[in-house]
């Protein structure tokens, strides 16, 4: 047994958090918002990959304790950053990073190993993270303790690839760092894969995002121009799939979301343009096609009401979904969210049913949330399917909408429009 500190208690420090409890460590999940870490206190989870129930076996273990005072920190072995690290501006905010190794700073002990797993530019673990735990300590990374980088992979809602079935990429400032990050680790997940340096590890995380992001970007890109040709992009894409080599499949959607696609690829993007003077042209082309998707979904809505003689100002629209991905809870950077205020600010009455993403994310005042009912499809001049969470009665929907606009081609019928 150790003694674990993981400095932030979100999507992915609580997954890591509790299956560190799990195998036998002593954890303290420590997060600044003191809200967050009551709920935790009292075995309530707001992560769909960890039940309630491990919460509170892991409570009453006592392997396992939340807490938003710093002093808790005190007496680490290992200490795993997971903060969250926003755009502002175009321009990466790692406050949240130099907060945290502040504050491990003035705890950080010799031969104590410490991991930053936040997504973040080439270079931060070595060139700013560790500069800021030796200024604040007094100790030097490698010599008086372990330092390494470990992205995060979480994919919230995959029923297959959880924490520990995930491939976990490690790595540290010099061998003695990258055996203790490993061996941490080991004990974790099924399988870790060593890097020569944090700046591989930091740059492998980065290039997952941006393929993703460069390839959605290029299939909505052709979903909008195979639209004007009078071509079903979907039916391509199906075909193109079965080809069983050299093709991935990429499908159209209302825009990305989440902290990966809308920021991470950026941070590579700005890392490009300060230390090179560059642009990162597909990363920028992908962001103006992607951050512009809800715009695209938002005018087709638009051209569906002028075909039937109707406005948008004075209609009742209801969206389905708010949550930037299927089965999950999460609406950050939803495109659910610019789309509806878009149609707000036109004038329409917009409602929207979501069973995952619970009351109080940040969504548009103006937006009522409801219930998915036979009544609120009746009612609606419009549908959009924006997320497709299988909890939704798609019959229902099928059987009582008057006009659907499917975004993720969930849906048949002579009343539905697909993206």
């Amino acid at each position: 047994m150790r003694r674990v500190v993981v400095v932030g208690q979100g999507y992915v420090g609580l997954p890591l958090a509790i299956r560190a409890a799990e195998t036998g460590h002593e954890v303290v999940g420590y997060d600044v918002d003191t809200e967050r870490v009551k709920s935790l206190a009292a075995g309530e989870s707001y992560v769909e990959d960890v039940s309630a129930e491990r919460i509170r076996a892991a409570l009453e273990a006592g392997t396992y304790r939340a807490s938003d005072s710093v002093r808790d920190c005190g007496g680490f072995d290992v200490a795993v950053v997971t903060v969250p690290t926003p755009l502002h501006e175009g321009t990466p905010d790692l406050r949240y990073i130099e907060e945290s190794a502040r504050a491990l700073a003035r705890y950080l002990r010799p031969g104590a190993t410490v991991v930053l797993e936040s997504t973040t530019y080439p270079g931060t673990t070595q060139e700013l993270f560790g500069p800021l735990l030796e200024e604040g300590s007094g100790l030097v990374a490698g010599a008086d303790f372990h330092l390494g980088y470990s992205p995060e992979r979480i994919d919230p809602g995959n029923p297959v690839w959880g924490f520990a079935q995930t491939p976990k990429i490690v790595s540290g400032v010099d061998a003695a760092s990258l055996k203790a990050v490993q061996e941490f680790y080991d004990a974790l997940v099924d399988t870790t894969v060593p890097v020569g340096s944090p700046k591989e590890a930091e740059l492998a995380k980065l290039l997952e995002n941006t393929f993703r992001h460069v390839n959605i970007a290029l299939v909505n890109e052709i979903a909008m121009f195979a639209r004007h040709l009078d071509i079903d992009v979907w039916q391509a894409i199906d075909a193109a799939s079965s080809k069983p080599f050299g093709f991935m499949r990429f499908t159209p959607g209302p825009g990305v979301g989440g902290h990966c696609l809308p920021i991470d690829p950026s941070y590579l993007s700005w890392r490009v343009q300060r230390e090179l003077g560059q642009s990162f042209r597909f990363v920028e082309l992908a962001n103006d096609i992607n951050n512009h998707m809800p715009d695209y979904v938002t005018r087709r809505l638009v051209n569906a009401f002028n075909t039937r003689k109707r406005s948008v100002n004075g209609s009742r629209v209801l969206l389905l979904g708010l949550a930037y991905k299927k089965n999950t809870g999460d609406a950050r950077e939803s495109p659910a969210l610019r789309i509806s205020q878009l149609l707000l600010d036109m004038g329409a009455e917009v409602r929207a049913a979501d069973p995952h993403v619970v009351e109080g994310q940040r969504v548009d005042h103006r937006l009522v949330r409801v219930e998915l009912t036979e009544q609120e499809l009746a009612a609606a001049d419009a549908v959009v399917l924006i997320t497709d969470h299988d909890a939704f009665d798609y019959a229902l929907v099928e059987a009582h909408a008057d006009y659907v606009l499917d975004c993720r081609r969930r849906l048949t019928g002579p009343r539905v429009e697909v993206l």
